[in-house]
């Protein structure tokens, strides 16, 4: 994910990435549908009233007991479920009928470049967030643009890439992170702006992608920014003022419980775990997990020890934000492996007994089979490789700490080759489960590798804080491919089945009722369906640009629908160049970045 690559230049990947970008042209939506059917016109790029219609005027509140079991022809929140499933019951469009899918409409967003949140849908009301602080609301069958929030930016800020993850529902509000580090509170009827914090100090490099988190009747947040060396946190806002409830720093003080795993002086101020993924939630327990990033600097040799909670996953008591538990995947973390990922909340069977479980495609390359328990503490069970990996000879069979060969560990003025390079076996994309086929959806990349090396830096407000320095991106000897979507059986913990691209992937997965998977995330613009228990290809359609954004599912009238944004940039577009300089007959030579939104359903 880690946006600032693309300002810093500190990966030699980068220089692909700028000027594939250079070439790239927004481009419009696909054509309609046949006249007569439902389209929605373009919005333009200014603020729009609400209108007056129905779907406004009935609005359906969204409350604690809704969120907690979620209608099934409901979207409420970014995963749909606060367990992260992504996962639809819905089952009209199946295997044997997906082929009629056709587009019921589509709509330009007037932004470019990485579109990378879901469309949330309450009772035939759809809202969609874009880059650049756009908020909008349509018909979700007619398209009809109901209403538009944009929120400008002040000149001053700095925001090290415009890209949105999504939005939270939550009374009669529509909940956005914007890019400044202030979180909004939309009214969900008119989009009118009904309050406006600063969460974080955009001084000092805090911006926000990720969605806000409506849970235990707050609203949870946290903020990107570890290149800068902030020190990482969660906060808890209240829904109706905004008003700050209890904040969780992600690298402990001087005397709190982890501090001794950091150096003497000062390095724990500047330490990073920065959290830039939207959390999961266990409402049993009444804990949040949350996924931080990388250390400040990026070479562990520059801060010795664990340096908790760098790295890992954290459980936080949703009331009060008390840290009950974490898991640690890379002590002393030195590959830029961010594993900002929260775990998906997935029962399985080990051994012969059920596991509450938390499981984790990491970007290390490893997927992590864990248990979460009542008060807190998280319990390793397994892991193993999902893609090739050259840095852990083994874990511990106890604890899962790996055992890494130094050779593949970067420093101050060492330079080592990694595998998976540092946009890790899975980047910020979310995976899918399916309680139907009992299967994990994992969006991979495989065969990449990285060269870096660390060099001294000096930590200064407001400036880059990696001190590192690239030597590019190289392909496993003999690959014929990299873009994986793989499905993992969470009970016997093996592979079922991976279909490949000679194309990146950064594409979110949705698993369906039907029996389907769904996922974008090529540079060549489609949008796929495949047979979750073969992984057979079934469908696909070519968007305005690549899909990055999560797909989505809902019912209105009966009918099953399947929405998407479309829209290149970021980190994709970076790695998708690297990609196409490997295999430059199977690359598209550019990916449009224009932004639309998609509405799909069964002719």
């Amino acid at each position: 994910m880690k946006h600032i690559r693309l300002v810093l230049g500190i990966i030699g990947i980068i220089t692909a990435s700028l000027a594939a970008v250079a070439q790239q042209q927004p481009a419009p939506p696909q054509a309609p549908p046949a006249a007569g059917q439902p389209q929605a016109p373009p919005p333009g790029a200014t603020p729009q009233a609400a209108i007056d219609s129905p779907l406004l005027r009935s609005y359906s509140t969204v409350s604690k007991a809704r969120l907690l079991k979620p209608e099934d022809r409901n979207w409420l929140m970014i995963r749909r479920t606060y367990d992260g499933w992504g996962y639809s019951p819905l089952d009209k469009i199946t295997p044997a009928n997906v082929s009629r899918l056709k587009m019921v409409w589509s709509a330009k967003t007037d932004e470019v470049g990485a579109h990378q949140a879901p469309p949330l849908i309450n009772n035939g009301v759809m809202f969609i967030s874009t880059p650049n602080n756009q908020v909008a609301a349509y018909d979700a069958v007619k398209g009809t643009l109901l209403w538009r929030y944009k929120r400008v930016r002040p000149a001053t800020a700095f925001v090290a890439h415009p890209s949105n993850r999504g939005l939270a529902l939550y009374g009669d509000k529509v909940y956005y992170g914007a890019g400044e580090a202030v979180v909004v509170a939309l009214d969900a009827k008119t989009g009118k702006e009904v309050w406006a914090k600063e969460v974080f100090d955009n001084k000092v490099r805090y911006y926000i992608t990720l969605a806000p988190l409506a849970a235990d009747g707050k609203i949870l947040v946290g903020a990107s920014g570890g290149e800068f060396g902030v020190r990482g946190y969660v906060a808890a806002l209240d829904p109706e003022d905004g008003k700050e409830i209890w904040r969780t720093y992600t690298v402990p003080a001087p005397g709190e419980p982890g501090s001794e795993t950091w150096p003497k002086g000062d390095h724990w101020k500047t330490g990073g775990a920065s959290v830039w993924v939207t959390g999961n939630y266990d409402p049993d327990t009444n804990i949040a997990y949350w996924g931080t990033g990388n250390g400040g600097p990026w070479m562990g040799d520059a801060r010795p020890g664990d340096n908790l909670y760098v790295a890992s996953t954290v459980a936080l008591d949703a009331t009060t934000g008390k840290l009950k538990g974490h898991f640690q995947y890379n002590p002393n973390e030195s590959w830029d492996w961010d594993e900002v990922s929260p775990p998906l909340l997935i029962d399985f069977r080990r051994n012969g007994r059920e596991v509450k479980g938390l499981i984790n495609a990491s970007r290390s390359g490893y997927l992590w089979f864990l248990e979460r328990t009542k008060d807190g503490p998280i319990r390793f069970v397994d892991g193993k490789p999902y893609v090739n990996q050259t840095v852990y000879r083994s874990l511990d069979p106890k604890t899962g700490r790996p055992d890494v060969d130094p050779d593949k560990k970067p420093g101050t003025g060492k330079e080592a080759q990694y595998c998976p390079g540092l946009h890790g076996g899975k980047n910020w994309p979310p995976a899918a489960y399916s309680p139907r086929t009992r299967m994990m959806y994992i969006p991979a990349n495989n065969f990449l590798c990285s060269t870096m090396a660390g060099v001294p830096v000096t930590y200064q407000v407001g400036q880059g804080f990696t001190g590192s320095k690239g030597g590019g991106t190289q392909l496993w000897p003999g690959a014929d491919h990299v873009g994986e979507v793989q499905a993992w059986n969470v009970d016997t913990g093996q592979k079922m089945w991976s279909h490949n691209y000679k194309m990146a992937n950064w594409g979110p997965l949705l698993a369906t009722g039907g029996g389907l998977v769904f996922g974008g995330g090529t540079p060549d613009q489609k949008f796929h369906a495949f047979d979750a228990t073969t992984g057979k290809l079934l469908w696909e359609f070519e968007t305005s640009s690549g899909v990055e954004g999560p797909p989505a599912s809902f019912e209105v009238g009966g009918r099953q629908y399947i929405a998407v944004l479309t829209g290149w940039g970021a980190d994709a577009s970076g790695m998708g160049a690297t990609v196409a300089r490997f295999f430059p007959n199977d690359n598209p030579k550019t990916t449009a970045v224009g932004g639309a939104v998609y509405v799909f359903a069964i002719d």
